[in-house]
């Protein structure tokens, strides 16, 4: 059910706002030991939103010693599952509650379209921890087949202090999907957000205390990824980080974590991704349909992306005389306008970025079919490139823009080589009537996730992650989540009547 306001009652709502400005370290806000801050800015007006705690290694010092302190003497990862169950339970109650606020605090944050804040960000966030709470009293430990004399347990225990590290593009759901399992698990959790969208994350901290989670077991700490991102990665007292972002930071964390402690590393990284309209796809409105907004949902700000139309050269002219007809209805603009579809992008430096790219196709010789400008320093329009081949830098690099290119091909064979033909492997789709076919391609292209007739990432019961640059170490989301938060331990219980009188 769509609660959408007016443009004029949401920026009612951004005007009552008050906005949190400081980290929120071991159950309270705090200013950066140094006392810098900076700006959070909207990107789509250019103003100041907030002066937000710059922290550095001092401030993950303290954040990481009081998280540490709070996971040893056990207030959370010792109390009892149902009671921890109940408390997430309780977060999401007042995530509910305070869920308009937190739809505009995250528009004016990010640009993001009001009308997804509300009908995507904020149920699936409520969504995916409800979930991994109600999993807490659910999943079983084991025992193995070792017979008569003796009993071997296999359990989990939560691994201890985890740092999650977020991403702009969707900053309440990436907490949630890192969050959730990891307070599931019993961890202690330090969240560094993205310096470009860090106040819904400081909010959600303030939930989360509020609904009773002691303090120490969620910490938010703000700054730059140098100041606290790379200190979080080399300190010797975490013992996990989780992050969402570029595969050139991911691979970071990597070095990080050899340089310090050998803590666990999982990456969701990149992606390139393609869909492949093969000759025999039915309803090619609905094809149409999908492929828009695998391109363009979120402004193509999204790692699942599918900005390569790979498509059969018999369909080609149909199929993409449709997707321009649908993709002229997305509307570009005010991200608190619910009419818009698309808004702004999350920074001047990230649209310089884009831009740069539509200027690279034209260059190398693509046919921009729609689109291929900019608007106010802030708004790319959908922008899609014909006549793309595979080695043009459009084609192989990520974008993380509203740009799709169009590349054809002559049959199967060729469309799944093209699919493959990238170092990311993080999702793709398939559109075919041949059910054989389409498991076929399902399992030739080389990616996490692969959806058939669909755009999709699948959903919170099933894991997400890629292949290839895209992703390393483990999944978000589903029940394997939980795994990669915790440490696995056998228990050998000697069970035999032997009197052991060879040691003697």
């Amino acid at each position: 059910m769509s609660e959408l306001q007016t443009r004029e009652e949401y920026q009612a709502i951004a005007d009552s706002l008050t906005l949190p400005a400081t980290s929120f370290i071991d159950g309270s806000f705090r200013a950066s030991k140094s006392g810098n801050s900076f700006a959070s800015v909207n990107p789509a007006t250019g103003e100041e939103l907030a002066q937000i705690a710059a922290c550095d290694a001092n401030d993950v010092d303290f954040t990481v010693a009081k998280a540490k302190q709070a996971f040893d003497d056990g207030r959370w990862r010792c109390m009892h599952p149902a009671d921890r169950k109940g408390i997430l339970i309780r977060l999401c109650k007042l995530i509910t509650r305070n869920r308009k606020e937190l739809a505009v605090m995250e528009s004016l944050d990010s640009g993001k379209p009001i009308k997804d804040c509300v009908e995507i960000d904020i149920p699936e966030t409520i969504h995916t921890i409800k979930w991994h709470a109600e999993a807490i009293d659910k999943i079983y430990d084991q025992t193995a087949p070792v017979g008569d004399d003796a009993m071997a347990m296999i359990i989990r225990e939560p691994i201890g202090v985890v740092g999650a590290v977020l991403p702009w593009n969707f900053p309440m759901l990436m907490m949630a999907w890192k969050i959730g399992p990891a307070l599931a698990a019993g961890n202690s959790v330090i969240v560094k957000p993205a310096e470009q969208t860090s106040l819904t994350t400081l909010r959600i901290a303030e939930l989360a205390m509020e609904a009773g989670l002691p303090a120490g077991v969620l910490n938010v700490i703000t700054g730059m990824g140098p100041d606290v991102g790379q200190p979080l990665g080399l300190h010797n007292s975490v013992d996990m980080i989780s992050f969402t972002g570029s595969t050139e930071t991911g691979a970071r964390f990597l070095r990080y974590a050899a340089d310090s402690n050998l803590k666990k590393i999982v990456l969701e990284c990149g992606g390139k991704n393609p869909c492949v309209v093969l000759e025999d796809a039915e309803n090619l409105d609905r094809v149409a349909a999908h492929v828009v907004n695998a391109a363009f949902w979120n402004m193509g700000e999204n790692c699942s992306a599918n900005s390569r139309l790979i498509v059969h050269e018999n369909i080609k002219d149909k199929l993409v005389e449709k997707v321009l007809q649908n993709a002229n209805e997305w509307r570009t603009g005010d991200p608190l306008d619910p009419v818009n579809q698309l808004g702004a992008l999350v920074d001047k430096e990230h649209f310089n970025k884009v831009c740069s790219y539509l200027e690279k196709g034209k260059q190398e010789g693509a046919t921009a079919i729609l689109g291929g400008d900019s608007f106010n320093d802030a708004f790319v329009k959908p922008t899609i490139f014909d006549g793309v081949s595979h080695n043009q830098t459009i084609a192989k690099e990520e974008i993380f823009g509203p740009v799709m290119s169009i590349t054809t091909v002559r049959n199967y064979d060729e469309a799944i080589q093209l699919a493959n033909n990238t170092e990311y492997g993080l999702a793709a789709s398939v559109f075919t009537a041949n059910t054989k076919q389409a498991l076929r391609a399902a399992r030739a292209i080389r990616a996490g996730t692969v959806t058939v007739n669909c755009y999709g990432e699948g959903d919170i019961t099933t894991p997400f992650g890629g292949y290839k640059k895209s992703g390393f170490g483990g999944r978000d989301n589903s029940i394997h989540a939980h795994d990669q938060y915790t440490e696995m331990k056998t228990i050998w219980v000697d069970l035999s009547d032997d009197d052991m009188d060879y040691l003697d």
